[in-house]
């Protein structure tokens, strides 16, 4: 229990100078490392002959979506043909085209749920040019679109940036810089970095074994700092090659936590700026000196209660074991180690649980598919919410929506217009924020529903009642919420499964950053409204508690029903 607190604590203390240091990457002001990083950006651009036009929000979205759509010609190209004997010394055979298809939505949605094999599937080329590539560009993506949002939302800018700008420096300052640190951490634990072939050897039994090997370690940290999830190996971070030691483990558990925690304490410095926030009694000096930001001081109090919540569910869930073997007679004074690794035990393995389901990484470090249902179903939980922290900046974005509704619903009660920042929430926002709201779950229901209504989404569930529906709505709301984990087990590696899930994906990750950047250019557009007596404040500890169960409310009434039918009536019935 010890070792969870100080990986929170360690995560937050982390997220602080962080948070201050993606502040200034976004609003381009000076850093410490700009004396290098400045050559290093302008040689780039005179590369793709990028001229710093601002950008409205439609270009901005089409210049993402277009750049994305061209990374994934180019990969799905490089999977269909890595037969070839280019960086391919175990001799992989090229993709089959559906499997192909959902690889690349899967890697550039910063998703990275994986259809194929582990390391029988791709090639190092494969793993390279197409994984690591699209984890830091799919990470860049996402951070690229929460600073555009966040500039929007300040009053201080009037247009969303330029999207190319932003993507070369997040890569350039933050994900490359802090993967090569990250990186040679974990070569120095043991994880391999290589090109060789795998070994075969021969045990002391006298029979033959295939030892993996590979370029992981750039892989491995940039799955975790960027919160893609994917891993190099089958069993992921349960691998001793990705994951050998406790303490990799905690490096791994405080890389998915930073940059999404930290795009909290930008956007606080961020509405420092905001002038209709300074105008409510708050001193801009003093306001400085505040470690997150009164406007991100609430979204971030209801971010860690869920995360404490869940965590909480699931160390206890998995302390009491598995109540069908306790019948049986089976000693589990140690709690439920099925599917778990025995040098990280069940709190830690609880502990990565939750946060790679709750920072949206989808990395794992035992089985997911061997949880006891309620532990399973705050997972899944995690995923639905899709706001508790989070991807980089993705569950920030997510959580405003939730944050406007508040202020409407808020604003209905008192009978006075909603604001919000200094802006008035009118039709044309809410109808975005509903829509934004509505398809995440919409994508879930509908896409299981369908799975378990037609023979192709049947024949790859692979344990029956409540756990088989579970499989399938865990598989949508990972993919919906660009997760990327799944309780596995499942024969997901056909058509139907690689189609569906991989539609899942795209809809669940442009559809919403779409409406998001709409909304928040909407905003921005519109004029600044004096404060009054009877003006709603977003800062306090009562619009905290408004949110908080505006969040629980809204998600109830949604996901309820599947989750009685899935995990609760699981846990009822064992």
């Amino acid at each position: 229990m010890l070792q969870i607190v100080l990986v929170i604590v360690i995560g937050v203390l982390f997220m602080i100078p962080t948070g201050k240091y993606l502040y200034h990457i976004a609003t381009e002001q000076h850093t410490f490392a700009d004396p290098v990083f400045d050559k290093i950006d302008g040689f780039i651009y005179k590369l793709i002959s990028l001229k710093k036009i601002k950008m409205s929000w439609k270009k901005y979205a089409v210049a993402l979506v277009l750049t994305n759509f061209a990374m994934v010609f180019i990969g799905y190209l490089i999977l269909r043909i890595q037969a070839l004997p280019i960086f391919n010394p175990n001799h992989i055979a090229g993709m089959e085209p559906s499997l192909g298809f959902n690889t690349v939505i899967s890697f550039i949605t910063n998703t990275d749920l994986q259809d194929y094999a582990g390391e029988t599937g791709l090639s190092y080329l494969s793993q390279m040019v197409v994984i690591t590539f699209m984890m830091f560009t799919s990470a860049a993506s996402g951070f690229a679109a929460a600073m555009a949002f966040i500039r929007a939302l300040s009053g201080k800018f009037s247009d969303m940036g330029n999207f190319y700008v932003d993507f070369v420096r997040i890569i350039t300052r933050v994900l490359l810089p802090f993967s090569i640190i990250g990186a040679l951490i974990l070569i120095s634990q043991g994880v391999p970095q290589t090109l060789m072939h795998n070994l075969t050897v021969t045990t002391i039994e006298g029979k033959f074994q295939d030892i993996p090997m590979g370029p992981v370690a750039t892989l491995e940290i940039i799955k975790h700092l960027g919160t893609n999830g994917g891993g190099f190996f089958g069993a992921n971070s349960a691998m001793p090659f990705e994951n050998p030691s406790v303490f990799t483990n905690i490096i791994e558990m405080l890389s998915m936590m930073l940059l999404p925690g930290s795009v909290l304490f930008a956007f606080g410095h961020m509405m420092v700026e905001n002038k209709f926030v300074k105008n409510q009694g708050l001193k801009n000096k003093k306001e400085k000196k505040i470690w997150l930001g009164r406007q991100a001081r609430p979204i971030f109090i209801v971010m860690a209660i869920l995360f404490v919540l869940g965590l909480a569910v699931i160390l206890w869930s998995e302390s009491k074991g598995n109540p069908i073997l306790a019948h049986l007679g089976l000693n589990q004074s140690m709690g439920s180690m099925e599917g778990k690794e025995s040098r990280f035990g069940v709190n830690m393995s609880g502990l990565f649980t939750e946060i790679t389901t709750a920072f949206t990484t989808g990395s794992v470090n035992n089985m997911h598919d061997t949880l006891t249902p309620l532990s399973g179903g705050i997972a899944m939980i995690n995923m639905m919410l899709n706001v508790v922290f989070g991807g980089k900046g993705v569950g920030l974005m997510n959580m405003i929506l939730y944050v406007i509704l508040s202020v409407f619903i808020c604003g209905l009660m008192i009978g006075r217009t909603p604001v919000y920042l200094g802006k008035k929430i009118e039709g044309k926002e809410m109808k975005l924020t509903a829509l934004g709201i509505i398809v995440h779950p919409l994508i879930i229901l509908a896409f299981s529903a369908l799975a378990i209504s037609v023979s192709a989404g049947l024949a790859g569930i692979t344990n029956p009642g409540f756990h088989g529906l579970s499989q399938v709505v865990y598989q949508y709301a990972s993919s919906s919420a660009n997760n990327g984990s799944g309780f596995e087990g499942m024969k997901d590696n056909t058509i139907f499964w690689n189609v569906t899930t991989g539609l899942a994906m795209f809809f669940g990750r442009y559809v919403t950053m779409i409406i998001q950047l709409a909304i928040a250019a909407s905003l921005m557009a519109k004029p600044k409204v004096n404060e009054s007596l009877g003006t709603l404040k977003t800062d306090t500890a009562t619009f905290t508690i408004v949110l908080f169960v505006v969040v629980l409310v809204i998600s109830a009434l949604t996901f309820l029903p599947v989750l009685v039918l899935g995990p609760i009536s699981e846990f009822l019935t064992m």
